[in-house]
């Protein structure tokens, strides 16, 4: 995501910097995380019927009024540890995944400051699946966390139920979904770097670097996103969230899905998803920028962890 006339940092540098700006990001949005979340998960496999929430606002107003602030921020430590593995990975790795990728297809380390839409989607992709594979354990434990509604009793907390998952059904239990995570993050990334980097490069021929463009790129991003991810986001979180044989896999999740509930299904939690991934995006990827610049310092003072 630098510019061509930045100073490369370290992966070390890339991986710190794409932790703590998605670890900020996510204080803010873990809340309508946990309102996607349920959205996504009522009526699952279950055409029409009565409906808890109804929509972000109210779902909001819901769960504030029955479960208070500890209901909204369900999961928030296991979401930090998440996003250091998940967006560590994947925002740190895509620069230089996409300057590799860029010299092997372009046959010029130099060509790729220019942004080429294919090279950035397949390095956003890898860098997603690396950091979908990693973290999908944290994200199993959270998404329980987070459909799990509670009036005021204490819920176990993310170590006891990391601890109790592998006891139960050990590591496969703990990667169970994994593979739904994997299209989930790889279609979310490949669009959400690529789009914001292409965005960017294109919009910079008309505005000044700095905030306006990182965050006017960013929201291209994130309606991009929020289109092409939904489908297989819902599929992830159901598969996360079953703990018996109901789906084979993310696409028989996605078949069963459709057969029961309709093709709409595939968009439930679509505004929430929006109202999460666009100010997820816009804050994760300005600040990774920000981060960025102060790694640069950092890293400009200390030559031997140049890369």
């Amino acid at each position: 995501m630098s510019s061509s006339t930045d100073t490369p940092v370290s992966k070390l540098g890339s991986f710190v910097a794409g932790g703590a700006a998605a670890c900020v990001a996510v204080t803010f949005t873990n809340p309508i995380e946990t309102v996607k979340t349920r959205l996504q998960l009522q009526g699952e496999l279950v055409a029409g019927g009565s409906r808890l929430y109804t929509g972000p606002a109210q779902a909001v107003s819901l769960i504030y009024r029955t479960e208070g602030m500890r209901g909204l921020q369900q999961g928030l430590a296991c979401a930090y540890a998440y996003q250091i593995l998940l967006n560590g990975s994947r925002l740190g790795l895509y620069d230089p995944l996409r300057v590799a990728l860029g010299g092997c297809v372009l046959g010029d380390r130099s060509a790729h400051g220019s942004a080429v839409l294919a090279v950035n989607a397949a390095a956003g992709a890898a860098a997603g699946i690396i950091g979908a594979v990693l973290g999908s354990p944290l994200q199993l434990v959270k998404t329980r966390m987070q459909a799990l509604a509670h009036d005021g009793a204490r819920l176990p907390s993310a170590w006891p139920t990391l601890v109790a998952v592998f006891k139960d059904r050990g590591v496969r239990g703990l990667y169970q979904g994994v593979d739904a995570a994997i299209l989930r993050t790889g279609v979310g990334s490949a669009v959400q770097l690529a789009v914001y980097s292409h965005a960017k490069e294109a919009l910079g021929r008309h505005i000044p670097d700095g905030m306006a463009l990182y965050t006017l790129a960013s929201t291209i991003s994130s309606v991009a996103v929020c289109i092409a991810m939904n489908p297989f986001d819902v599929a992830m979180t159901r598969m996360y969230n079953h703990r018996g044989s109901l789906y084979r896999g993310p696409l028989d999740c996605l078949y069963k899905t459709v057969k029961s509930e309709g093709f709409c299904a595939l968009y439930k939690g679509h505004m929430a998803q929006l109202l999460r991934v666009a100010p997820h995006t816009i804050l994760c990827l300005t600040l990774m920028e920000q981060a960025l610049r102060v790694v640069r310092l950092v890293e400009s003072r200390l030559p031997q962890m140049r890369p």
